[in-house]
């Protein structure tokens, strides 16, 4: 079994899109650790504010299965895959990491290079997998948040309810990095 993360983020009905996207996750998976939802700015376009998490699940499915699945359900929440690559998005979800694998291969790179660029991506990263070794550079998660520059990104947490609960709240504080 292996253990994967991905990267959930939207800007067009963030919240209901999320939602959806994270009950179609639930059904396919058995166990998903969820970090905080996170309201970011756009990232290289003007646009509307993101809201981004990390999920985290375990399953025997092969990476590419994985991968067709991700689109698949991207497509379902009216993906738009005409856009250009930094543009408003119904669903974005991107596998980050793989176990502790390098992969190159089928379009596929993991570790994905944005956990060490996207303070939206690293954060909610850190908050669930603190420990985990990230395997080109030898740091856990929780030490690149320490050491990253956030320079102009700007990113905060927000109240954010799904399954039985909030997973996300405005009362907690961002890690000092």
């Amino acid at each position: 079994m292996a253990h994967f993360y991905l990267s959930l983020g939207s800007n067009i009905r963030p919240y209901r899109n999320l939602v959806a996207a994270l009950d179609a996750l639930a059904e396919q998976f058995e166990s998903l650790t969820t970090s905080s939802v996170y309201e970011s700015t756009a990232v290289g376009f003007c646009g509307d504010n993101f809201l981004n998490l990390v999920v985290g699940l375990s399953s025997k499915k092969e990476l590419m299965d994985i991968s067709c699945y991700l689109k698949n359900l991207e497509d379902s929440l009216e993906r738009d895959r005409t856009a250009s690559r930094f543009s408003s998005r119904t669903l974005d979800v991107d596998i980050l990491a793989m176990d502790d694998r390098v992969i190159r291969e089928d379009g596929i790179d993991l570790p994905r290079s944005e956990i060490l660029t996207n303070a939206f991506v690293l954060l909610p990263l850190a908050e669930i997998a603190p420990d985990t070794i990230h395997p080109l550079t030898g740091k856990t998660y929780a030490r690149h948040w320490q050491e990253f520059d956030i320079g102009d990104q700007q990113l905060w947490p927000v109240d954010f309810f799904w399954g039985e609960g909030n997973i996300s709240s405005l009362k907690k504080r961002l890690p000092q990095n």
